[in-house]
C-alpha cells in the first residue's frame, strides 16, 4: 500500500480515550484519526498453521517459524476486530503520512506497526511520544516531533525489539512447555509444565530464596545491657549490640562481667540529622507501595495507573525511572498549585512567597537523562473527587503527595547519642543508646503521622534489627560521671531471609542486582549508561504478568495478609531443578538479564537497516537455542515427585467418577491400606491415591504411533478391568486391553456401583464420543487436551 500525494495525515491511537484527548488540537480537515483499542492481531496457534503441530508429540519438536503468522483477533466480548482493521485499511487509502500516537514504549509501537505491516503500508511514518495527556505535555510532544526527522525509523527499531521478544516467547513457550511436559514432567502431575524465557529465571530467584529459607538453621545471639545511674540520679540503659552479632555466650558473659563493674564518664553527642524525601515512583515501586498500603496486586495498580494516564491526570505509568528530566524543573510551581487546589489540607505548606525545592543529581529528583520514560507524577490537569472512583483517587493522591514531598525542604531530627566505653579482656566495647525527636518535619508534614511508616526494605533479605532508639532520654551532660548498677545478657534468635511478597516481585525482577551476592555478578548487572536502572528481568510493562503464570502452573502459592508472601511449591522446586540439570542457562537469572540487555540493543539501533540486521541475528540465535534445548531434553529422565506433594488445582474440587472410586476402594482392600480423607468426594485426592498405588496413567501416544490409531487404555484401567473379570469369574475381552473406549465401557458396566443400580438407572453404553471428551468426563486428560490456549505475551 503506497502513500497517495493527498497531504492528509492519519493519527494512529491506542485507545479511544487518548484520541478524544488529542482531537481538540486538530483543526485541519486533512487530519484523520483511528484508534486500535489494543492489539488487533493475534499470533496463530501451531495447529492452525500445520495440522500435525496440534498434537503434543516430541518427535515434532522443535517447531520453528521464520515469522509468526498473525490473524485478526477478538475483543474481550468475543467480537472480531475485522471492522476496526477494515476502517484503518480504508483510512490508509487516502493519506500520505501516518503518525503513531499510541502509548510510548515497545508495546504501543507494536500495536501500530503490526497493523501497518499487515495492511502493507509503505508510506511515511512518524512517532509522537506522549509522556502524558495534559495540554502542556501534548504541545511538548509535537515540538519534539518537529525536531526528529527520523522518529519513525527509531520507532521501527523499538517495534522490532518487541517483535523479537514475542518471537522468543512464542517459540520458547511452545517448544519448551511441550518438551518438558512430555519428557520431564512427573506422571502424576496433570497440568503442563509451562516454560518461559522470563518466568523460568524469575521462578529460579524465588526457588533459590526458598532453598535458603528451608535450609536456614536458627542461632541464638546475645546482646549485653548495661544499667547505669548518673551522679545526678538519672537512670538509663545502654546496649552493646554490634553489627557482627555475638554468637558465643561465653564472649557475651565476659563482656557482661566487665560491664557490671564499670564506672566512668559518659559521652553525649547531639547533632541535627537531615532526612531527604524519598524518590518518586516507578511502575514497580508504585506497585510495591500500593500492595503494602492498600493490598492491591500489581496488575490492579497498573490498571488504575493506566486509567489515570488515559484521563490526563498522571504521566505515563509503565516506566522504570524514579527521576524527572531537568527540563521540567520549571513545571513544579504550576503542578504544585494545581495539586494543592485538590489536596487543600496541605496547601499551607506551599505559601505563594516560597519557591519549591529543586534537588538535582542521582540522589535528588531531577537528572539530565531519566531514562526512556520519567518517573510517575501528577500533572497540571487535576481531577475532581467525584469524577474518580475511590481507588483511582487513592492512587492519584499517593502519587501527588510523593511529588509534593519531593519539592519541600528536608526534615531535620535532633539526635542525641549517649555512649560508654567498657574495657574488657577482649578490648574496648561500646555501649550506647540513642534518642531522636523531630525538630523540623520538612517534607514529612505532607504525610502527617504516615511519615514514620517503616521504609521499604530489599525484597528477600533478612530484616536487620534496629538500633536501641528511645524517643526520650534522661538529661545527661557530656562527661557526666556514671556507675553500673547491673548488667545482663539478652538473647535473640537469628531469622531466615524474608520471602518476597506479591507486591515486591516486580521490584526484585527489575533490581536483580539486589538479589545476588557475588561481586562479579553485581558488576555484570550494572548499567553504566543509567546507574539508577541496572539490568533486570523482563520489562516494566510485563513484570506483573509473571506471577499469575507461575501460580497457574502450581509452581508457587501465596500466603495470607494484605501483601501475601510467595512460597515455592515442591512442583516449582522440582521444575527448576529439572531445568538447571538439563539446560542450566534457562535457570540462571543473571545470564537472562544480560541476554535481555543484548536484546534491548535492537531497539537502540541507529537505523532501520541496522535494527533489521540485529533482529535477524537474534531470531537465528533463538533457533539455535531451541535446537540445543530440545537436544538436551531428548535423553533426560522423568522427574520423580511424590504425588502427595502436588497442590490441588482450583478446578479439581469436583467429585471423582464412580469407576475411580470403585477402583480406589478395590486397591485399598487389596493392598491393606486406608483410603485418604476426601478420596470419595474430591477427584484430585482420589487421582493422587490412584497414581500412588496403581502406577502412572498413559500420558501420551507411543512414539511413532499413527495419529488415527485407537487410543490405548491406561495401565491402571487394564489392571482394574482384569481384577473385575477375575472377581466376577468372566473372561476379560481382548479389546479391553487395547482399546480405550472398549475398556471404559467394560468398567462402566462391571464396576460395583454400576452393578448396584436399578436397570432403569443404569448408564447407557456411550456411542461415538471423541476420546478427548471421554477423557475430560473421566478426569483422564492427556497433555494434548490440556495444552494452553490464547495469545502468548512476553515472559
Amino acid at each position: 500500500m503506497s502513500a497517495p500525494g493527498t497531504g492528509r495525515t492519519l493519527f494512529f491511537f491506542e485507545k479511544q480515550s487518548a484520541m478524544r484527548q488529542m482531537q481538540r488540537f486538530f483543526r485541519s480537515p486533512n487530519t484523520v484519526c483511528v484508534a486500535a483499542e489494543g492489539h488487533l492481531l493475534t499470533a496463530e496457534e501451531p495447529g492452525s498453521i500445520r495440522p500435525e503441530w496440534k498434537a503434543w508429540r516430541f518427535d515434532a519438536l522443535p517447531i520453528v517459524l521464520d515469522r509468526i503468522p498473525v490473524a485478526c483477533g477478538q475483543n474481550r466480548s468475543g467480537e472480531s476486530h475485522e471492522p476496526k482493521l477494515a476502517k484503518i485499511r480504508q483510512a490508509l487509502d487516502d493519506v500520505e503520512r501516518v503518525i503513531i500516537a499510541t502509548d510510548p514504549g515497545r508495546e504501543g509501537s507494536m500495536i501500530a506497526w503490526e497493523v501497518l505491516e499487515h495492511l502493507g503500508w509503505r508510506g511515511r511514518v512518524d512517532r509522537l511520544k506522549l509522556g502524558a495527556l495534559d495540554d502542556v505535555s501534548i504541545r511538548r510532544a509535537f515540538a519534539a516531533l518537529a525536531k526528529e526527522a527520523a522518529s519513525g525509523e527509531q520507532d521501527y527499531a523499538a517495534y522490532l525489539e518487541a517483535l523479537c521478544r514475542q518471537y522468543e516467547d512464542y517459540h520458547l513457550g511452545l517448544n519448551g512447555t511441550r518438551a518438558i511436559s512430555l519428557r520431564l514432567r512427573p506422571p502424576s502431575f496433570r497440568e503442563p509444565w509451562r516454560f518461559g524465557g522470563v518466568q523460568t529465571p524469575t521462578l529460579a530467584i524465588l526457588a533459590d530464596l526458598e532453598a535458603r529459607i528451608r535450609s536456614f538453621v536458627p542461632q541464638d545471639f546475645f546482646k549485653v545491657a548495661l544499667h547505669l545511674g548518673t551522679k545526678n540520679s538519672a537512670a538509663l540503659t545502654l546496649w552493646h549490640a554490634p553489627k557482627e552479632r555475638i554468637l558465643d555466650v561465653n564472649i557475651a558473659e565476659t563482656i557482661r562481667h566487665a560491664a557490671e563493674k564499670w564506672a566512668g564518664p559518659l559521652a553525649v553527642e547531639q547533632k541535627d540529622v537531615r532526612r531527604a524525601p524519598p524518590r518518586l515512583f516507578s511502575k514497580d515501586t508504585l506497585a510495591r507501595r500500593c500492595a503494602k498500603r492498600f493490598g492491591w496486586d500489581p496488575q490492579r495498580t497498573a490498571g488504575l495507573a493506566q486509567e489515570l494516564y488515559d484521563q490526563g491526570y498522571m504521566s505515563y505509568p509503565r516506566t522504570e525511572s524514579e527521576h524527572l528530566p531537568e527540563g521540567q524543573t520549571g513545571d513544579a510551581p504550576a503542578v504544585i498549585g494545581a495539586v494543592t487546589g485538590v489536596l487543600t489540607d496541605v496547601a499551607g505548606l506551599f505559601p505563594a512567597t516560597s519557591k519549591p525545592v529543586i534537588r538535582r543529581g542521582s540522589r535528588g529528583h531531577y537528572v539530565k537523562v531519566p531514562g526512556e520514560h520519567h518517573a510517575i507524577v501528577p500533572l497540571r490537569k487535576v481531577p475532581q473527587r467525584d469524577r474518580l472512583t475511590a481507588d483511582q483517587f487513592r492512587l492519584w493522591e499517593l502519587v501527588s503527595k510523593a511529588y509534593l514531598a519531593a519539592h519541600l525542604p528536608d526534615g531535620i531530627d535532633a539526635r542525641t547519642s549517649i555512649t560508654a566505653e567498657v574495657n574488657t579482656v577482649l578490648g574496648a566495647k561500646r555501649f550506647s543508646a540513642n534518642g531522636s525527636v523531630v525538630r523540623e518535619p520538612g517534607w514529612r508534614a505532607v504525610y502527617g503521622s504516615e511519615a514514620e511508616v517503616e521504609a521499604d526494605v530489599v525484597p528477600g533479605k533478612e530484616k536487620r534489627e534496629s538500633e536501641a532508639t528511645l524517643s526520650r532520654l534522661p538529661s545527661v551532660r557530656d562527661g557526666e560521671a556514671a556507675r553500673a548498677t547491673a548488667a545482663e545478657i539478652a538473647t535473640g534468635v537469628t531469622e531466615p531471609p524474608r520471602r518476597i511478597t506479591r507486591g515486591e516481585l516486580p521490584v526484585a525482577m527489575g533490581r536483580l542486582i539486589d538479589q545476588v551476592e557475588d561481586p562479579e555478578a553485581k558488576r555484570a548487572l550494572e548499567n553504566p549508561v543509567n546507574p539508577n536502572e541496572p539490568k533486570g528481568l523482563g520489562t516494566a510493562a510485563t513484570r506483573d504478568t509473571i506471577l499469575p503464570k507461575l501460580m497457574k502452573s502450581c509452581y508457587i502459592t501465596l500466603g495470607t495478609g494484605k501483601d501475601p508472601a510467595i512460597e515455592v511449591t515442591e512442583v516449582g522446586l522440582a521444575f527448576i531443578q529439572a531445568v538447571r540439570r538439563v539446560f542450566p542457562a534457562y535457570g540462571d537469572p543473571v545470564g537472562r538479564a544480560l541476554f535481555e540487555a543484548e536484546l534491548a540493543e535492537i531497539g537502540r539501533a541507529p537505523s532501520r537497516a541496522e535494527a533489521e540486521r540485529r533482529a535477524k541475528a537474534f531470531r537465528q540465535r533463538t533457533r539455535v537455542r531451541l535446537d540445543e534445548l530440545i537436544g538436551a531434553i531428548t535423553n533426560a529422565n522423568v522427574i520423580e515427585l511424590d504425588p502427595s506433594l502436588i497442590p490441588r488445582g482450583r478446578g479439581d474440587d469436583r467429585p471423582p467418577t464412580p469407576a475411580m472410586v470403585a477402583f480406589a476402594v478395590s486397591l485399598a482392600e487389596r493392598k491393606g491400606v486406608r483410603l485418604p480423607r476426601g478420596c470419595k468426594s474430591s477427584i484430585s485426592v482420589c487421582r493422587t491415591f490412584l497414581d500412588s498405588h496403581a502406577g502412572p496413567r498413559a500420558s501420551q501416544a507411543a512414539p511413532g504411533s499413527e495419529p488415527d490409531a485407537p487410543r490405548a487404555p491406561s495401565e491402571a484401567m487394564v489392571r482394574y478391568a482384569r481384577s473385575l473379570a477375575e472377581q466376577q469369574s468372566i473372561v476379560c475381552p481382548p479389546e479391553v486391553e487395547t482399546n480405550f473406549d472398549a475398556c471404559r465401557r467394560f468398567l462402566d458396566a462391571r464396576a460395583p456401583q454400576a452393578q448396584s443400580r436399578a436397570p432403569e438407572m443404569r448408564r447407557p453404553v456411550r456411542s461415538a464420543k471423541s476420546s478427548a471428551e471421554m477423557s475430560r468426563q473421566r478426569g483422564l486428560v492427556t497433555p494434548a487436551a490440556r495444552k494452553p490456549r490464547g495469545r502468548r505475551r512476553a515472559g
